[in-house]
């Protein structure tokens, strides 16, 4: 059981109790409007390096899990090629409590053979990422680059097993309005 101390801090604003943190992140209308999207959040799948896990694994392990379809909105496959799996503004389901404020995103892999975490992103994902990244900056200017394991009160794990926001951060602010 996880237990958060409050006041929390959640991108620069303080946070004084859960019910607070529910209501502003978890509640109301956040993903009516291109501005409740606050945050761009990476994952990884946690699977082996060597072992494959298709669209089709990843929706059926989400379905078991209880979810409608696939949690994140884009899953970056070993090959780079990128699919989408939520509306832009629909509520995904892979961090609680931030759902109703980012756009969830995850790369095949994060394990190496013997099952450790390690930033296994090939060239092609590391590309495909990059490129995803700053076409989402440019719907969501004002959102943040973070690293699942970065965020205040979101299960703690490794995850997506490298720095987020040392290797894309640097993004954010430069992506102009035209797509």
């Amino acid at each position: 059981m996880i237990c958060e101390t409050y006041p929390l801090l959640v991108s620069d604003d303080e946070v004084l109790s859960e019910r607070q943190l529910l209501q502003e992140q978890e509640a109301g209308p956040r993903m009516e409007a291109t501005e409740s999207v606050r945050y761009l959040i990476l994952h990884c799948s946690a699977t082996r390096t060597d072992q494959d896990y298709t669209v089709r694994q990843l929706e059926r392990d989400h379905r078991a899990r209880g979810f409608r379809t696939v949690g994140y909105h884009f899953y970056v496959r070993r090959d780079g090629e990128v699919t989408q799996h939520r509306h832009l503004l629909e509520v995904g389901a892979h961090c609680r409590p931030y759902n109703r404020c980012s756009i969830g995103i995850c790369y095949e892999g994060g394990l190496d053979t013997d099952g450790r975490p390690t930033d296994t992103r090939t060239p092609r994902q590391r590309e495909a990422l990059q490129h995803l990244l700053l076409h989402l900056l440019r719907l969501f200017p004002q959102a943040r680059i973070m690293g699942h394991r970065d965020m205040a009160g979101a299960t703690p794990k490794a995850c997506p097993c490298f720095d987020a926001r040392r290797e894309y951060g640097w993004m954010e602010g430069t992506a102009t309005s035209s797509i």
